[in-house]
């Protein structure tokens, strides 16, 4: 089933990157009253927990430096209550999918076919250890066969998240730690360089990877050594084998009609850039 996790990923990935990349999603929350993108960010993806502190928001998210949480939480809700956040991050990213795949996908028998599908793979399982995947899991399903697509994505995405940060944990990554590793894994170089942690302070940046090379993960010159190659492989092959389980809910030929269904819509989303 990890090769299907591998696969599914790949496949649900864009729909759910329209969040971030088109502007439907930005507006709506702009509209709301959130003055900034991380405002909106924050408040609306946070808002299946309920109004919880900063730490459990940061707790959850995992991959945010300290103190950057806390900066818009609890703030965010201050006159926008968290359920109106949720709603407009769920509209607006449904009307990116809508406009991007245009109405011949989007009002497809196959899109309605694999929104279905979708929602019973993420409805089946199991929630344990999950709390953003629960958070998600709580919230109403949409009846529109679009929303619904990108509700189920995102259900089965935070369900991956959730046994990502698993992982890293396991191999004892921090958040900025793993994203120096990542940015290694898409060949940037230096890491610090990359999006994720470019504008942390520079003593942090160091000290950071100070400590990736006295576990011999990366080397003098900043690059991954073996043994940080293999870290990050075996990052990624337990986090694909945790986010297996919500596929065992569907059945072989279910699996195969959910691919099938994904990959023009998934094709168009890439193509697009998911903007």
């Amino acid at each position: 089933m990890t090769v299907t996790a591998r696969r599914m990923f790949e496949l649900l990935e864009p729909i759910c990157l329209v969040t971030y990349f088109a502007e439907e999603c930005n507006e709506e929350l702009a509209a709301l009253g959130h003055r900034t993108y991380w405002d909106g960010y924050f408040a609306s993806r946070a808002a299946p927990l309920g109004r919880v502190p900063a730490e459990v928001v940061d707790a959850a998210f995992y991959s945010f430096a300290p103190g950057e949480t806390a900066r818009h939480i609890p703030s965010a809700w201050a006159t926008i209550p968290p359920e109106a956040s949720f709603a407009a991050r769920e509209r607006g990213s449904a009307a990116s999918v809508r406009r991007i795949l245009r109405a011949e996908l989007a009002g497809s028998p196959g899109l309605e076919r694999a929104a279905d599908l979708a929602t019973k793979a993420a409805a089946g399982a199991p929630v344990n250890g999950r709390v953003m995947f629960a958070g998600m899991r709580s919230m109403p399903v949409p009846a529109d066969p679009v929303a619904r697509l990108w509700h189920s994505a995102t259900m089965l995405r935070e369900h991956r998240g959730d046994g990502h940060v698993a992982a890293l944990l396991g191999e004892r990554i921090g958040s900025t730690e793993a994203h120096v590793l990542s940015a290694l894994d898409m060949g940037i170089h230096p890491p610090e360089s990359f999006g994720r942690v470019h504008h942390l302070p520079p003593e942090r940046l160091a000290a950071v990877m100070d400590g990736l090379r006295e576990r011999g993960l990366v080397d003098a010159d900043g690059w991954f050594t073996d043994a940080g190659r293999a870290t990050k492989a075996r990052i990624e092959a337990r986090t694909d084998e945790l986010a297996a389980p919500p596929y065992a809910a569907l059945t072989p030929a279910e699996l195969d009609e959910l691919v099938a269904e994904l990959e023009p819509i998934t094709a168009t989303l890439v193509a697009a850039g998911s903007q």
